[in-house]
């Protein structure tokens, strides 16, 4: 069964909010409503449905393929009924950009504040919400309006990311349709968009489930579960060394390596009992 709590609290999304059993998100310019009591059902405020935890992916299938050795055996496990959201692209492209050298705190409240200042406002199952503004309200705002959000350096590269969807220099829906490398390389030529970044936003928005972001976090795991497997050291990790790693792992995890990330990283998380 489809698991809310691993799912919600995993680093992948920000802008959600539980009340009792019912979970309410921001999805763009939509709020999703899901209840743990039947969480497959997602309920929203346009009406609109959305595929968001990715039962297209025919998760039992994704659990045989990617549980090849013991130790995503035991992590999927240990976090059963954790999925991949397929999240609003726009959203999940910023939101990424904000988490930059930052906590899963100050990100949350860095959007929440965005939202506030730039969403619309609209009432949804008896309570308040912000949408998420788009990318020609985020791009017409000024970068001292967008850096009062509590975005600091953050808010140039919101600002001229924004610019890069509005302008269509970045088609994040053409983006869903390229390969692996392409849709990484445009990312990258964006102000304050890494490979980790760009992977993040590949896996959790555009259909790359083979993406498999790389921090601080995922080096530790690999390290602790893969001793010797992967060219994983002290050393830091360049630009080249990231692309080593990152095909290493595309290619022993294959078709669902971001499935096996999200796992890890769960794990990784867990065992040293950090709190989102």
């Amino acid at each position: 069964m489809l698991n809310l709590e691993h799912t919600i609290n995993s680093g992948q999304v920000f802008l959600w909010e539980r009340y009792g059993s019912k979970w309410y998100g921001i999805h763009g310019d939509d709020v999703l409503l899901v209840d743990q009591s039947n969480p497959e059902i997602v309920v929203s405020y346009s009406g609109e449905k959305y595929d968001l935890f990715r039962q297209s992916d025919n998760f039992n299938k994704v659990i045989r393929e990617i549980a090849k050795d013991a130790i995503i055996k035991e992590a999927t496990k240990r976090f059963a009924g954790m999925r991949l959201l397929r999240q609003d692209p726009f959203q999940c492209y910023i939101s990424f950009i904000v988490s930059a050298n930052s906590n899963i705190q100050n990100i949350r409240l860095s959007l929440y504040k965005l939202a506030k200042k730039f969403g619309k406002k609209v009432r949804f199952d008896g309570k308040e919400f912000f949408l998420f503004p788009d990318a020609k309200k985020i791009s017409s705002a000024s970068i001292s309006g967008i850096s009062s959000c509590g975005l600091g350096y953050r808010a140039k590269y919101v600002h001229a990311a924004s610019e890069a969807v509005r302008s269509g220099a970045i088609d994040l829906e053409l983006l869903k349709k390229s390969d692996y490398h392409t849709a990484r390389d445009e990312l990258c030529k964006i102000d304050g968009i890494g490979n980790k970044v760009a992977d993040c936003i590949m896996l959790f928005s555009l259909e790359k489930t083979d993406a498999f972001p790389l921090d601080r976090w995922m080096l530790r795991a690999l390290h602790n579960y893969y001793p010797g497997r992967f060219t994983v050291d002290n050393k830091s990790l360049t630009e080249r060394r990231y692309h080593i790693l990152h095909d290493e792992l595309r290619e022993y995890f294959g078709t669902y390596a971001g499935y096996c990330q999200q796992f890890l990283f769960k794990m990784i998380r867990d065992s040293n009992q950090k709190r989102w």
